[in-house]
């Protein structure tokens, strides 16, 4: 799938793309200069806001490129920054608190958005090169970008920020995402602390690192109640409702049967809600259900989910925060971000009846 541009606000940075084959009418741009000089759009940034961090001999080189071309820093309406904000999927309903997050703490910082989207066989590489249009200062990457991906921004001088991981980010690379362990470990000690003993956990591929922790805080509250963990009470699924109800009915199908269900996510929730159903039990008479993410949705399925928040647009907007002042060339404290989850309790538990 293509860009879509969802906002443009103020000019916040200089132009985005190169003179083409050495054009003389077209203006020369900053990234026109940081390819001559063989640095980073950044540190030519830095030269032109007078900030350190670039050692003399770049900085000499970059002020003479600057004085031959005639480069002239785009100022009040000629000046633009645009954060492009990368899917792999767009069908998740998370995706539209992720892209509300984005938009919000964009606009307050007068930049614009470029939304973006490909499949996972695909590559967004040659829509980062010099010709492209528009040409972002900066990613917010809900995909996994791929090693030759972050490479390829690297090289462009293209800073990204990685959006709630799925899988191990290599050391240095900016990311935003949620404490995954403690809301699995509050969701099972509520059920815990509600007098369920059999609790069963849908979990996700072993390979979604967000989705794993989740299950080691699963464990982690069984361990401290010394209560067992019964392998046989957790079932591996995607994150989609459809995939949900199949591990629910596993599940439920078992001799002894679970009380209590906690699953990755709210999709897959909705889905125990459909296996429940199917097999004439009432949530959460028979049986309690926990979600995670709070999506708007569950707040009015019947009964409302109890479900751990996570606070996607809160965390999309900080990661947008943290893109953009990486575009702008500044040193940030801290490239690793993780927002607290916290438990929202709703009508879809209660006490075993036993």
């Amino acid at each position: 799938m293509g860009g879509a541009i969802l906002s443009d606000g103020p000019f916040e940075a200089a132009a985005r793309d190169d003179r083409p084959g050495g054009d003389p009418s077209r203006p020369v741009t900053i990234a026109y200069i940081a390819q001559s000089a063989g640095v980073s759009v950044p540190t030519v940034s830095k030269v032109l806001n007078g900030k350190s961090g670039v050692s003399a001999e770049k900085r000499a080189l970059i002020k003479e490129l600057i004085s031959r071309h005639g480069y002239r820093k785009p100022t009040g309406a000629n000046r633009r920054s645009m954060l492009e904000l990368v899917f792999r999927d767009l069908e998740s309903m998370w995706g539209v608190e992720v892209i509300r997050g984005v938009e919000l703490a964009a606009r307050r910082q007068g930049a614009g958005v470029l939304l973006s989207g490909f499949g996972p066989a695909e590559t967004r590489g040659a829509a980062w090169d010099d010709s492209a249009t528009p040409r972002p200062n900066c990613v917010v990457s809900v995909a996994q970008l791929s090693e030759s991906e972050r490479a390829e921004l690297a090289e462009k001088g293209i800073p990204f920020v990685v959006f709630d991981p799925t899988s191990e980010v290599p050391d240095g690379v900016p990311f935003v995402g949620a404490t995954n362990w403690s809301g699995g470990r509050v969701a099972t000690r509520h059920l815990i602390e509600l007098g369920h003993c059999r609790i069963a956990m849908i979990a996700a591929a072993p390979d979604v690192l967000c989705c794993t922790a989740r299950l080691d805080g699963y464990r982690s509250a069984l361990g401290a109640a010394g209560l067992p963990v019964d392998e046989q009470l957790v079932a591996r699924a995607a994150l989609t409702r459809e995939a949900g109800t199949v591990a629910a009915r596993a599940l439920l199908d078992l001799a002894d049967r679970p009380t209590a269900v906690f699953a990755s996510n709210d999709l897959q929730a909705l889905g125990v809600y459909q296996a429940a159903r199917e097999r004439g039990l009432r949530i959460p008479e028979d049986l309690s259900v926990v979600g995670f993410d709070d999506l708007p949705v569950v707040a009015w399925v019947d009964p409302p989910m109890t479900t751990v928040h996570q606070p996607l647009a809160e965390m999309a907007a900080a990661a947008t925060e943290l893109a953009l002042a990486l575009g702008r060339g500044e040193q940030v404290a801290q490239v690793g971000v993780e927002l607290a989850t916290k438990l929202t309790v709703r009508a879809s538990t209660a006490p075993p009846k036993h």
